[in-house]
């Protein structure tokens, strides 16, 4: 318990730095296969706001028969949302959206009950669009061969993420159903480091508008 709530502090304080970059290679677009798959890995994971979706995203799973499928959706919307922005296809108030999923997928989990797959799913379907759309920004006027590398390294390393936090969840912290503490603690976290991110965001707009 004393780890899961330094872990609290850790990505509460690090989501209140929206100077955090988004981009391992510094907002440069992947020139090479190589440097697309290693900002494809990155991208997710320094992303705190994406990190606690995909995080939240595996616990949801935990307690479906079928752990992969929902993360599987996710993972289908970024990928299309990242296509949608490489073909120059702006989605309004992405990160808006984007934050406000960080929140309503804790939120779920926090809750303690085991959502219908075919609703959380054509959630996770379409928030993923919104991450993917922010994705998207790292490698638009990028050639193919980097965009597609960056496809599948940022496909892989949610799907895995996703996929070890339901297994922790369920052999690690012993959590038989959706009601056990830890997932609901967890969710509690990430529904925090969502609301951190959307009054950010929000102060963005209104100082903008100033």
């Amino acid at each position: 318990m004393t780890k899961l709530i330094s872990l609290a502090v850790v990505l509460i304080l690090s989501s209140a730095s929206a100077a955090l970059a988004h981009h391992p290679l510094g907002g440069m677009t992947p020139q090479t296969i190589a440097e697309g798959l290693l900002s494809g890995i990155g991208h997710p994971v320094i992303g705190f706001d994406h990190l606690a979706f995909v995080i939240g995203v595996g616990l949801l799973a935990a307690f479906h028969k079928n752990r992969l499928l929902l993360p599987a959706m996710f993972v289908f919307g970024t990928i299309a949302g990242t296509l949608l922005t490489v073909s120059m296809v702006v989605l309004p108030l992405a990160e808006i959206v984007i934050t406000l999923s960080v929140v309503g997928v804790g939120a779920f989990v926090m809750r303690g009950k085991v959502s219908d797959l075919r609703w959380s799913g054509g959630l996770a379907l379409a928030a993923g669009l919104f991450h993917g759309g922010a994705y998207g920004a790292a490698v638009v006027g990028g050639e193919a061969k980097p965009i597609i590398a960056y496809l599948v390294g940022f496909a892989g390393i949610q799907l895995a993420i996703a996929f070890g936090v339901a297994m922790i969840t369920n052999h690690i912290w012993k959590a038989v159903d959706a009601g056990a503490l830890h997932p609901r603690l967890a969710g509690a976290i990430i529904a925090g480091v969502g609301v951190t991110y959307l009054v950010e965001n929000v102060e963005g707009l209104i100082f903008a508008g100033v």
